[in-house]
């Protein structure tokens, strides 16, 4: 590499169907350079011209649709990063019946699929891309989120500065809506009392004072805070040396409206106090 700054490059890939072209024109917006369907073999030429360019960020959508070139996508990506460049991987999923509504409601073949049925194509996919899959930064299943929901999850990983430290995304959530399969570590807030039973603060969220208040006055609200915060300082170092740049919690509760949103704030405030570069999303908010 040959410019004085450091080329950063956001590997996009993923199922069919899973939101890669949504988070291609995320990316665009955040000012990254974007290029979809790039052959692997030509990722560290273009590395070289972006930066001769003067271009910092440069996202790649990288798919199934190279075929036979798909598997040498870890021998590029090894060789820009030798060269100096760091690389995050952001692998996009959804549910097999998900995939087919969409694939269906656009009324397109998968690449993959040839003769056969679509949830053949499907399962071929998933096993050519087990492997990126295994080895992603970022994963992020899309089954429940509409467009725009996606486009603040690759905000909220994309969207500030460039940093050395350890990037960490808290996502609150409600257990009756499910598991967000793409977090790195779950956590269950159910063991503080629950505002919802409290008839003047049932109609508020977490992110209202008086409810947020409620929650954290509890001495266990507090040590938790306290060991995920400790937790953090504590893995980070051995992430950042793995390579893994950023890290998903998910905090839950049963709704996903009053405690965990509380508690996923209060612990965005003090991770930043860390300084480690942290957002919230709010999952369920707003959900009845």
């Amino acid at each position: 590499m040959t410019s004085s700054s450091p080329l950063e490059i956001a590997l996009i890939t993923g199922l069919s169907g899973a939101g890669r072209r949504t988070a291609a024109h995320a990316m665009e917006d955040l000012g990254w350079y974007v290029v979809d369907n790039l052959p692997p073999l030509m990722i560290p030429s273009l590395a070289e011209t972006m930066l001769r360019d003067g271009v910092t960020r440069l996202a790649v959508v990288v798919d199934v649709r190279s075929r036979e070139q798909f598997d040498q996508v870890p021998t590029a990506l090894a060789e820009v990063t030798k060269k100096g460049a760091t690389v995050t991987s952001v692998f996009l999923e959804a549910t097999d019946d998900v995939i087919v509504q969409r694939q269906e409601s656009n009324r397109r073949p998968l690449p993959l699929q040839g003769g056969d049925r679509l949830i053949e194509g499907i399962e071929r996919e998933r096993r050519l891309l087990a492997d990126l899959r295994a080895d992603a930064d970022i994963v992020v299943d899309t089954s429940r989120l509409s467009a725009r929901q996606l486009t603040q999850r690759i905000d909220n990983h994309f969207g500030g500065e460039a940093t050395d430290r350890l990037k960490i995304s808290i996502i609150s959530f409600g257990f009756k809506n499910g598991v967000p399969v793409d977090a790195d570590m779950v956590f269950d807030v159910r063991f503080l009392p629950n505002p919802f039973w409290i008839p003047e603060l049932r109609p508020k969220s977490g992110l209202s004072r008086d409810v947020a208040q409620y929650v954290l006055k509890h001495d266990a609200a507090q040590q938790f805070q306290d060991h995920m915060v400790n937790l953090l300082a504590t893995v980070a170092p051995g992430y950042l040396a793995e390579g893994k740049r950023q890290v998903t919690l998910a905090i839950g509760c049963t709704g996903g409206k009053h405690r965990s949103t509380s508690m996923s704030e209060e612990l965005a405030g003090r991770l930043r106090e860390k300084g480690f570069p942290t957002t919230v999303l709010h999952r369920d908010l707003g959900k009845e």
